[in-house]
C-alpha cells in the first residue's frame, strides 16, 4: 500500500448543502487505484459504511459505498485485480 500526501485542506461542502450532504463529504478517503478488497477492509477497520474516492493529487472523484463494493466483489466478473478507477460511474457517485 502507498503513502499519499494529504491535503491540508479539510473536505467542505458548498454553501447551500444540507448537513445530510455534508455528512456525506466526510470519512475516511482511499485512492482510485486500490482494489474493490483493500477499500472494503479500509471500510470495515474504520467502521463506515462509505468512504471517499479521490484521485493521484487528494482531490475527491466520488464515493463509494459498502454495499457497492461488496455486490460488485461477489459477482460472476469479479476479479482480485480490479481497481477503483476500473469501476467507472458503476460505484462512484458524486
Amino acid at each position: 500500500m502507498q503513502s499519499r500526501p494529504m491535503s491540508g485542506d479539510p473536505v467542505r461542502a458548498p454553501l447551500g448543502d444540507t448537513v445530510a450532504h455534508t455528512v456525506e463529504e466526510a470519512g475516511p478517503r482511499v485512492w482510485d487505484d486500490m482494489t474493490v478488497e483493500v477499500a472494503l477492509s479500509v471500510m470495515v477497520g474504520a467502521r463506515v459504511g462509505h468512504v471517499l474516492v479521490c484521485d493521484q493529487d487528494g482531490r475527491r472523484t466520488g464515493l463509494v459505498t459498502r454495499a457497492k463494493l461488496t455486490a460488485i466483489r461477489d459477482g460472476s466478473a469479479y476479479t482480485d485485480r480490479i481497481r477503483l478507477r476500473d469501476l467507472g460511474g458503476l460505484a462512484l457517485a458524486r
